[in-house]
């Protein structure tokens, strides 16, 4: 049982780390059609993301491991895992897009290709 439920965990929270880091691919591809900072938005966006997937996907491993801590109530172990990593995914996106802006913000007027 706590097998399944640990698949089920890592099929779901992995699954959260894949969307927000294409969430992040995506936003930094709609900023990269502003000619003021194409090529530093699009840059960004793809070394923003891999750190994103790198820590995210540590994070989920270390909250999976805590799973069998809790075999007593499997279940509740699962969602309170699941609620633990899509808070620190939340947090990780806010701020990864926020850095991001900030990057682009930044950008010197003359990236435009």
């Amino acid at each position: 049982m706590m097998l399944i439920l640990a698949l089920i965990y890592l099929a779901i929270a992995f699954g959260m780390l894949v969307a927000l880091a294409a969430m992040i691919l995506k936003i930094g591809s709609l900023l990269g059609e502003c000619p003021a900072a194409r090529q530093a938005a699009r840059a960004a966006a793809v070394t923003i993301a891999t750190g994103f997937c790198a820590i995210g996907a540590g994070g989920v491993a270390l909250i999976g491991g805590a799973l069998p801590l809790v075999q007593s109530e499997p279940a509740a172990g699962l969602m309170v895992a699941l609620g633990l990593a899509a808070l620190c995914l939340g947090l990780g996106f806010t701020h990864a897009v926020g850095t991001l802006r900030a990057v682009v913000k930044d950008a010197p007027a003359g990236t435009a290709a």
